[in-house]
């Protein structure tokens, strides 16, 4: 009965949309009130859930990334995107992706890439007579590869929650990000000739050359936070802080396009969007403190059981689960409750917690381009002034290439486990 309430309770809130950290704390509360426990306990282990080394480096990755645009940084990034790929037929789709690949390696969150390069690039895709459903599709898909290329916000709770290397899971985000890319790119090509868009550039080494010259320091920013991680330099919190300083110096000293003003305003953004993060991360710890308490996920893992003993179906039953759970509830909030449940499943049956990180990410990713929650459609609701369920529509083609990349991932570990691997060992 008490599980009843707890899960009824946070339906009814969501359903009344009561903000996700309100509505996990307040059915938290409900669940221990009626098994009269001492509601202190609410506040222990909320506090006990953000009380975490690694999730520091959560307000700085975020920091980094408005730094980034409020310097006019994803200007120079999608420029350089532009004279590399904007060529091929379709070329701003090429670019649109090519600069979303670029600016993962900086912010880590795909509503970040979708409302920072969003509105660079659904602006020259129209004015280029691009139309605007093709425009904001690719737009919402290829901000998606943001949170699994590394840095990744996603993936920092996930290796948290769920005890697992964070440095292995940001190596192992990079060839299935370069995956995602690549179909998405096959889409845009395809798409592209069949409604006669035009190629956006000719190809120019020397363009290219000027356009590199002009975003050579932020393309940096990828090699001093992967490239010290994996060299062991620092750890994935004190390369975010490296990542900051850096982004910060890029504004200030290097294009001194920051000022006084612009930091205060960055400073209180950046301050909210933790705030609301780490909210809702202590209250989903609170959560899935219950959920352990109560046994689901041995119960869970039994159920899984009693179905099959294939592996492949489990993955499937896996994927069916994380992307159920993502269409209704925020990126942050599902792997604090999924992991606890979903890591004994794995162990059970011999999947990677690395592996499975990325398969859940990837999942809830799509969470983020399909109704009732899409945050990213949203954003780009807005950015792009066109309605919402237009950009739900949009976005429909290119779910395509991303689940087929899913799927990939998910029967063909290797993918996922070669790199880290190689640079970690087993």
């Amino acid at each position: 009965m008490a599980l009843t309430i707890l899960f009824s309770s946070l339906v009814l809130l969501m359903l009344l949309r009561v903000p996700i950290a309100y509505a996990l704390g307040l059915s938290s509360f409900a669940y221990i009130l009626y098994a009269g426990l001492p509601p202190v306990l609410l506040f222990h282990n909320l506090v006990n859930g953000m009380d975490s080394f690694p999730l520091l480096s959560i307000p700085f990755f975020i920091l980094a990334g408005a730094l980034m645009n409020s310097a006019g940084i994803t200007a120079r990034i999608f420029g350089f995107a532009r004279a590399i790929v904007g060529w091929l037929h379709g070329g701003l789709g090429h670019v649109n992706i090519g600069a979303s690949i670029i600016f993962a390696g900086m912010s880590g969150a795909a509503v970040a890439d979708a409302g920072g390069l969003g509105s660079i690039e659904i602006k020259a895709m129209r004015e280029a007579g691009y139309d605007d459903d093709f425009s904001v599709g690719i737009t919402a898909a290829s901000s998606t590869i943001g949170p699994i290329i590394p840095p990744s916000l996603p993936l920092v709770i996930f290796g948290v929650m769920a005890s697992v290397s964070i440095g292995k899971l940001f190596v192992a985000g990079i060839i299935p990000g370069l995956l995602m890319a690549l179909s998405l790119s096959a889409m845009v090509w395809w798409m592209s000739r069949s409604r006669n868009y035009p190629r956006d550039v000719a190809f120019n080494p020397s363009i290219i050359a000027t356009r590199f010259k002009s975003a050579i320091l932020p393309l940096l920013t990828p090699v001093i936070i992967v490239g010290g991680i994996v060299s062991g330099a620092f750890t994935p919190t004190e390369a975010a802080i490296a990542a900051a300083a850096y982004a910060l110096f890029l504004g200030l000293v290097v294009y001194r396009s920051l000022s006084v003003r612009k930091l205060a305003v960055i400073s209180l953004e950046t301050i909210e969007t933790t705030a609301a993060i780490m909210m809702i991360v202590g209250t989903a710890s609170v959560f899935a403190w219950i959920l352990t308490a109560n046994q689901v996920a041995t119960h869970f893992a039994d159920f899984a059981l009693s179905i099959t003993d294939s592996k492949t179906m489990i993955l499937l039953l896996i994927m069916a689960v994380v992307l159920v759970v993502g269409l209704f509830m925020e990126t942050i909030a599902a792997i604090s409750i999924l992991v606890p449940v979903l890591m004994p499943v794995a162990a059970n049956f011999g999947i990677d917690p690395v592996h499975l990180g990325i398969i859940v990410i990837l999942n809830l990713m799509l969470g983020l381009l399909t109704p009732p929650v899409g945050m990213v459609l949203f954003v780009l609701s807005r950015v792009s002034k066109i309605p919402f369920e237009q950009c739900v529509r949009a976005t429909m083609p290119f779910l395509v290439p991303l689940l087929g990349v899913l799927l990939l991932l998910s029967f063909v570990p290797s993918l996922t486990l070669w790199l880290p691997e190689l640079i970690y060992g087993k």
